[in-house]
Formats: C-alpha cells, sequence, structure tokens
C-alpha cells in the first residue's frame, strides 16, 4: 500500500514523499507526458532517466484505441512495454470526454466515443477505464470523470459533478475487484479522484468535501488551464485545496508553465504534467531562468552560447544555440529531440530546486526570485521584437 509522508510544510506549500509498489515519488513532481506510452520528440525511456524524471504519464483513451490494452497488458504492461520501472500515472479517459465533444455522447453508464483514428465506436464507462487502467498496469491510476468547460452553466456543471461522484464510487468498486484477482498486474494500483466544478467554487468545494470522505490514495483538481483564467484558477485552488486530505498527494492536472507550477505549489499543489515542455519545444521555444526563447529567431544564427549557460541537460552540456537553431530550420528531427530534452530537463530541474527551497524553508524567496527573473526576461524578449 502506498504512503504519503507529509516532510515539511511552508504555509500551505507541501514537501512530502510518496511511496509506491514502483518506487517512491519527491514532491513536488513534474510528471512528463507520455501520452502512447513514449514523449513527442524521439525522446527515450533511458533520457527520461538522464534529465531526471521520477514519473511518466501516458493516456487511457490513446493506448486502449493503439496498440490496445490487451495487448499491452499480454506484453507484460506499460512498464515492461516501454522499459520504464519507475512510477507511471495513467490518465482516465475523462478528459477526452472534454477534449473530443464532436465525437463523443454522455449518458449515466459512460460515454460513447468515436475513434479519433478510424471513427469506430468506443464505449467508456467507470468500470471500462479502471480495467483498461488495470491492463496497462500504471502505477497510479485516475478516476473516470467529465471535465466540464469552464464555460458551462452552472446547471450543467452541477449534473456533471454529480455524475462524475457516483461513477467515482464505481471506479473504486471496480478497482477493489480487480485488485483482487490473482491474474491482475499490478495489484497495488493506485486511485486518486478528481475534483470538478468549472469555475462554481461552491460547487468545488462540496465536491472536494464529499470526495475526501472517501479515502482514496490522492486527489486531483481537474478542469482547470482549459479557458479560465490564471487568476480564476489560483483563485478556485486557494478555495478547494484546504477542503482535500492535507496527508495524501494533491495533483493539479494539465498545468502549466514554470509560473504556474509555482503559484500552484505554494497553494499546496503536489503533482503536476503537462504537455507545454514537449509541445513548446518540438516548434523551438526553450525555457530558461529568464523566461521562454525561440530559438527561430535570426537574433541566434551566429549565437554560440548553450541555450542557457550553466544547465545540465545533454543539449546545453554539447551544443550550440546556432546549431540547434540551424537543426530546425532545417527541418532535422535532432533539433527538435534536443529542445525537448532541454525543456523537460529545466522543469524537472525546477522541481528540484522547489524542493530544496522547501526543504531549506525558504520557497517564498525562491517563488519571488524565480517569478521576477522570468518577468524581466519576457520585457526583454517584447523589446527585441
Amino acid at each position: 500500500m502506498a504512503e504519503y509522508e507529509l516532510i515539511r510544510t511552508e504555509g500551505r506549500a507541501k514537501r512530502g514523499r510518496f511511496h509506491t509498489v514502483h518506487g517512491t515519488i519527491e514532491t513536488p513532481v513534474f510528471m512528463n507526458v507520455g501520452t502512447i506510452g513514449a514523449i513527442k520528440g524521439a525522446v527515450s525511456t533511458m533520457d527520461l532517466k538522464e534529465i531526471g524524471t521520477q514519473v511518466q504519464l501516458s493516456n487511457t483513451y490513446h493506448l486502449h484505441v493503439r496498440p490496445g490494452d490487451r495487448i499491452v497488458k499480454k506484453l507484460g504492461g506499460l512498464h515492461k512495454f516501454m522499459v520504464w520501472d519507475r512510477p507511471i500515472l495513467t490518465d482516465s479517459g475523462g478528459f477526452q470526454v472534454f477534449s473530443l465533444a464532436g465525437l463523443r455522447k454522455i449518458r449515466e453508464e459512460g460515454v460513447t466515443f468515436q475513434s479519433h483514428i478510424d471513427g469506430h465506436r468506443i464505449f467508456m464507462g467507470p468500470e471500462e477505464s479502471m480495467q483498461i487502467q488495470s491492463n496497462l498496469g500504471s502505477t497510479i491510476a485516475m478516476a473516470f470523470d467529465e471535465c466540464p468547460s469552464s464555460m458551462a452553466d452552472r446547471d450543467y456543471v452541477q449534473n456533471s459533478v454529480d455524475r462524475t461522484t457516483r461513477w467515482l464510487r464505481r471506479c473504486k468498486t471496480e478497482m477493489d475487484r480487480l485488485n483482487s484477482l490473482p491474474d491482475t498486474l499490478n495489484r497495488e494500483q493506485l486511485l486518486f479522484g478528481i475534483n470538478q466544478g468549472a469555475i462554481y467554487e461552491d460547487i468545488r468545494i462540496r465536491h472536494a468535501q464529499e470526495i475526501a470522505e472517501m479515502d482514496l490514495d490522492g486527489y486531483a483538481v481537474g478542469g482547470l488551464a482549459v479557458g479560465e483564467t490564471h487568476a480564476q484558477m489560483y483563485h478556485i485552488l486557494d478555495e478547494v485545496v484546504p477542503h482535500l486530505p492535507q496527508n495524501k498527494p494533491t495533483y493539479l492536472m494539465g498545468v502549466g508553465t514554470p509560473a504556474n507550477i509555482l503559484e500552484s505549489v505554494e497553494r499546496g499543489i503536489d503533482f503536476f504534467d503537462c504537455v507545454y515542455p514537449s509541445r513548446n519545444g518540438r516548434h523551438g521555444h526553450v525555457y530558461t531562468n529568464h523566461g521562454k526563447m525561440n530559438l527561430f529567431n535570426s537574433q541566434y544564427e551566429l549565437d554560440m552560447r548553450p541555450i542557457e549557460e550553466g544547465c545540465g541537460c545533454p543539449a546545453c552540456r554539447h551544443y550550440s544555440r546556432a546549431y540547434i537553431r540551424h537543426l530546425l530550420k532545417a527541418k532535422e528531427m535532432l533539433g527538435m529531440r534536443l529542445c525537448v530534452l532541454h525543456n523537460l530537463y529545466f522543469y524537472n530541474h525546477l522541481m528540484e530546486e522547489i524542493r530544496d527551497a522547501l526543504d531549506a524553508g525558504t520557497f517564498a524567496e525562491f517563488k519571488k526570485m524565480r517569478l521576477a527573473g522570468f518577468e524581466e526576461g519576457k520585457i526583454a524578449s517584447d523589446r527585441s521584437l
């Protein structure tokens, strides 16, 4: 059974240690997003270890569609399939209820999708999501939920949240059943519930209180960073996180920028994931302590410095901005790969620095310093345009 060890706090910020069957996760942590069992950008699991990745995140819906969760189980599970011996979190497919709005129909039993690959009909409810995630053998399974739009009207959101609560109970029952079976790959699989409620704080708070009573292995805040402002997101975290158990990990789904992470750690978040570092890296946008750089800009044509001085990532240890820019302009995959490696290293290293600051009791000062650096870099970047 997993154990969350709360090492210390600074205000609402938490420094924790989450012990799982696949290893210990030091929190706060950023999970590197490998939707289909791989990080986009030609990044291997060996690379992930080199750049300090603790947790890899994959997607239930996408792996169910291709190659198929039953195939993954026959091959020994997702850890063995992708050659990764550290924790894996699988999201439930619930986000696709939101993102594939034109391809699905929601009812009490679950959701009917059209496959984005070939259009064939897929039904997924709480039981099916748990069964797929059990076949994958991930460390942490996410409960099946609906992620309503942050712009949805109040009645729709309330009905959606009520259904998500009913689905969570079904997820818990099914996971308990699956974990009792002798042929289950990971009988220590963990279940995280998801708080929803768009930007209606009273709905969010009531939902947080309801799911907190279920004594799950962890709790996520979902349905943010999907259209609301950053100020609205931070306000919801201020209101909701105090109603989630402090002695369990708290996960903010799909967030975000380095500044978002710093602000959310301050509000008590342990787990993060986001496609930004890999997606931006594939387009030549790289993160630094002084903001984001676009390596396609002509100012880097003769620049022989690394992306960031002192950075320990594979790209910065060996290659110049000028060379990486040349690769990107020539559409050479190596350019994309080096940028993705840098960005993931940057995020993982930022989390390490956050943990160190929490250990030292200096997180508030660290946050202020880093945010000031990002803002200075943004101003300088704007001036160069």
